[in-house]
C-alpha cells in the first residue's frame, strides 16, 4: 500500500473472506487464531497482512498510514512477524525453532502497538500431519494467547495439519482468482497480451502460478507460449498420421523436465478442441487467440475423441509415474488422436 487507503481495498476478488473479516472487526470479535485456507497464489498473504494493518492503525491511529503500510509490508514492523517453513530439509518447524523463536515472541508481544500478529504462510509445511512435534510444542499458545496476540496460518492444503490445530483457528475461505483478475495482475507486470491469455488459461485461477508462466526464457518467449507451441506441434504431428513425426515429438516431450506441466497444457488444449466441437462460442475458449485452429480441429476429431484425449492423459501420468517408457506412451497417446489410430510398434516397423 501507498495511499493510506483501507488495506483490504488492494485485496483482489475475495470478497467473502473480506467480509468475513471486516465484520469480525466491526464488533470487536477478532479471533485470535485464524485458518487462511484456500489456492496458493489467491491473496492469503496480502489478506493477513491487511489485518495486521487495519488493526494496528485503527488502534494507534497517530502513525501515517502510509509509514505503517510500509513498515508491515518490509517487514520492519516489530508486532508483525512472518514465520516461513524453513528453506532445508523437509522445511517443517522443529521444536526447537517453535521455543525459541515463535513461543518467547507469542509470549511477550505486543511490543509497540496494542496488537500483534504471527503470520505463517504454508503452515501445513510448517506444521505437517507426519511431524506433529513442532505443531504440538504450538498448539497450547494458539489455543490460549495473550490477549492481543493473533496467530494467522495460510494453507492450501489444510488437511495435511493437525486436527488439533485446524480445530483451534477460525477458518477463512479463498476462492481461486477469476481470469479478468488474473489478467490485470498481469498487464501490471507488463506481461504482453499474447502471453497474458494463455498463462491465464493455464493459471487455474492463481497468481502465482501465472506469473511463473509468464517469466520469459532465454529465447524471449514465455514459459506458457512455448509449452502451447509444444502443445500444437503435438497436435500438429497426431494430426498428420506420419508415424516419424509422431514419434519424434513424442520424444522431445518425453524428454522435458516440465514434462507433468506440458501435460497439462496439451489436456487443456483438447478440452477447448472438445468444447469447440460442442459449438462453444470463441469468448468461452481458454486458448481463444487461436480459436480458428481449434474449431477446425474440433470438426475433425469431434468432443468424444477430444474427451477421451484429456482422459487418456490421466492413463499417461499415472504410466509415466511407475516408470513406463515415455515415448512409447506419449506415441500411443498421439496415434489416437491421429486419422487411423495406430500403435507406435506397428508404426516403427513401417
Amino acid at each position: 500500500m501507498s495511499d493510506g487507503a483501507d488495506p483490504f481495498d488492494h485485496v483482489e476478488a475475495q470478497p467473502r473472506a473480506i467480509e468475513t473479516l471486516r465484520a469480525a472487526l466491526d464488533r470487536d470479535r477478532l479471533a485470535s487464531a485464524y485458518l487462511f485456507e484456500g489456492p496458493s497464489g489467491t491473496g492469503k498473504a496480502k489478506t493477513a497482512l491487511a489485518l495486521a494493518e487495519r488493526v494496528i492503525a485503527r488502534a494507534e491511529g497517530a502513525e501515517d498510514r502510509v509509514t505503517l503500510s510500509e513498515r508491515i509490508g518490509r517487514g520492519l514492523h516489530p508486532d508483525v512477524r512472518v514465520f516461513p517453513p524453513r528453506e532445508e530439509g523437509d522445511r517443517n518447524l522443529p521444536v526447537a525453532v517453535v521455543r525459541d523463536e515463535i513461543l518467547p515472541f507469542a509470549q511477550f508481544a505486543p511490543f509497540e502497538a496494542s496488537d500483534a500478529f504471527l503470520v505463517f504462510p504454508d503452515a501445513d509445511v510448517s506444521f505437517p500431519l507426519h511431524h506433529p512435534e513442532g505443531a504440538n510444542a504450538i498448539l497450547k499458545t494458539l489455543e490460549e494467547p495473550r490477549r492481543g496476540v493473533h496467530f494467522v496460518l495460510l494453507s492450501s492444503r489444510p488437511d495435511r495439519l493437525l486436527p488439533t490445530i485446524r480445530s483451534r483457528c477460525q477458518r477463512v475461505s479463498f476462492s481461486r482468482l477469476p481470469d479478468a483478475t488474473i489478467d490485470a495482475i498481469l498487464a501490471r507486470e507488463g506481461v504482453p497480451e499474447a502471453a497474458r491469455l494463455i498463462a491465464t488459461a493455464l493459471a487455474d485461477g492463481r497468481a502465482d502460478k501465472a506469473l511463473d508462466l509468464a517469466r520469459t526464457n532465454e529465447h524471449g518467449r514465455s514459459i506458457a507460449e512455448e509449452r502451447f507451441e509444444l502443445a500444437v506441434r503435438a497436435d500438429e504431428a497426431a494430426a498428420s498420421g506420419r508415424p516419424g513425426a509422431v514419434i519424434d515429438v513424442a520424444e522431445e516431450i518425453g524428454r522435458r523436465v516440465d514434462l507433468l506441466p506440458t501435460l497439462e497444457v496439451l489436456g487443456a488444449y483438447y478440452r477447448d478442441v472438445a468444447r469447440a466441437a460442442l459449438g462453444l462460442p470463441d469468448p468461452g475458449l481458454a486458448f481463444r487467440h487461436e480459436a480458428a485452429r481449434i474449431r477446425a480441429r474440433g470438426a475433425l476429431v469431434g468432443a468424444g475423441r477430444a474427451s477421451e484425449a484429456v482422459t487418456g492423459l490421466r492413463a499417461v501420468e499415472e504410466a509415466l509415474r511407475v516408470n513406463a517408457n515415455k515415448e512409447l506412451v506419449l506415441a500411443d497417446w498421439l496415434f489416437a488422436l491421429g486419422p487411423v489410430p495406430m500403435p507406435p510398434r506397428l508404426a516403427r516397423r513401417r
